[in-house]
């Protein structure tokens, strides 16, 4: 059976009852022009149907060529953080883990000068890219200090780069801070620790981008705890 879009079923019912209006009214009305007067509300239709599926065509043809060109847009500025700030990209079923090179000095949640450049343009991809998404920041540290003291401090770090973040124009509501702690785990040097500069690879964050959160599909990002 064959569907009209839009209006064309409407179209369709008004011409036919034309069409028999003409036939009842008019008794003289002969079947070949009535078969003519078919086939001209039939070749209409076509017409506009294939109009219409043009349309469509040409709509989705642009909406594939944005989309390809955003995906390259992103894949360009992967690449630069890659390239520029040394960040690795870790694929997730829904989601992109950014390990980035943001690190703290010993017992400290101060976020460095020389990261800011880094998390501004993290920013920047998250707003042009992820705009509807979850941002995870989590925090890390050495082993230095008790278990529960480092997932302490590992929120605050977290917290330190959620702040600055939004500081840069992201929306509170979608970053949020977990701390790992000392997760022998998650650590990039297991069982180093300062004070001083030992261990300063495991002081760190790394940041998460749910992007399944914008689909309204359920969230991927890791939960855990504290440092």
């Amino acid at each position: 059976m064959m569907r009209y879009r839009g209006g064309h079923g409407a179209r369709l019912g008004l011409a036919l009852a034309g069409t028999l209006f003409l036939a009842s009214a008019c008794a003289h009305v002969k079947p070949d022009e009535m078969e003519r007067e078919l086939d001209r509300v039939q070749a209409e239709l076509r017409e506009e149907i294939r109009e219409g599926d043009r349309a469509v065509e040409e709509r989705l043809g642009r909406q594939i060529s944005d989309m390809e060109s955003r995906l390259a847009g992103l894949e360009t500025d992967l690449e630069d953080l890659r390239q520029d700030y040394n960040v690795t990209v870790e694929r997730l079923e829904s989601a992109i883990r950014f390990n980035t090179p943001v690190h703290f000095a010993f017992d400290d949640a101060t976020v460095r000068s020389e990261d800011e450049a880094l998390l501004e343009r993290f920013a920047s991809v998250v707003q042009n890219y992820y705009a509807g998404a979850t941002v995870t920041v989590e925090g890390f540290t050495d082993s230095s200090g008790s278990a529960e003291y480092n997932l302490w401090l590992g929120e605050q770090r977290a917290e330190a780069v959620r702040d600055f973040l939004i500081d840069q124009g992201l929306s509170a509501d979608q970053l949020r801070a977990v701390s790992y702690g000392e997760d022998q785990n998650r650590q990039i040097v297991p069982g180093i620790y300062g004070p001083g500069t030992d261990g300063w690879q495991n002081r760190r964050v790394a940041m998460v981008i749910d992007f399944s959160s914008a689909d309204g599909e359920r969230p991927q990002v890791a939960t855990g705890g504290v440092r």
